[in-house]
């Protein structure tokens, strides 16, 4: 159940981060297509034209179909924390300096497995910082994490 609940939660992140424009607000043919239109329909469509024909990742990678990778992509949905069982899954976790929610944790963020080792152990290290009282906020928790992140050497290239 745990695996299942901690693999939902990335599946459902990793979707809806990619909602918000990769390659930029007007990248692709299904934007040109359905240029001007609103409403989930046409985002699908939208969507289905770009992900199917590969034109949105061609257009990003030579610079053309609208598309432009220059500006810094943006998440406005809920953090994985947030969700429900997860922060406390991570916290249990990250007090024995191991464990599935940690690992999931660290996949989401992007840290490879070589350098998980030393994700874990600066969040087991640093554990009564991170989750200094029981009523602690997801943003306060990943505040916290970047924070012991950009004091190790190497954890801090993932913050850049």
């Amino acid at each position: 159940m745990k695996k299942t609940l901690i693999a939902a939660a990335l599946l459902g992140a990793s979707t809806s981060a990619m909602a918000d424009a990769p390659g930029g607000p007007g990248c692709g043919w299904g934007n040109m297509l359905f240029e001007g239109k609103s409403g989930l329909p046409m985002h699908l469509l939208a969507t289905l034209v770009n992900g199917t024909s590969g034109n949105a990742t061609f257009g990003m990678t030579s610079g053309t179909n609208g598309c432009n990778t220059s500006g810094s992509l943006t998440y406005s949905g809920q953090s994985l924390l947030a969700m429900k069982g997860v922060m406390e899954e991570v916290a249990q976790d990250m007090a024995m300096g191991e464990g599935e929610a940690l690992t999931a944790l660290s996949v989401s963020m992007g840290i490879k497995t070589e350098d998980r080792a030393s994700f874990n152990a600066a969040m087991h290290e640093n554990f009564a910082t991170i989750f200094p009282h029981q009523d602690v906020t997801a943003e306060e928790v990943m505040a916290r994490i970047t924070e012991v992140m950009k004091q190790d050497a190497s954890l801090s290239k993932y913050l850049a």
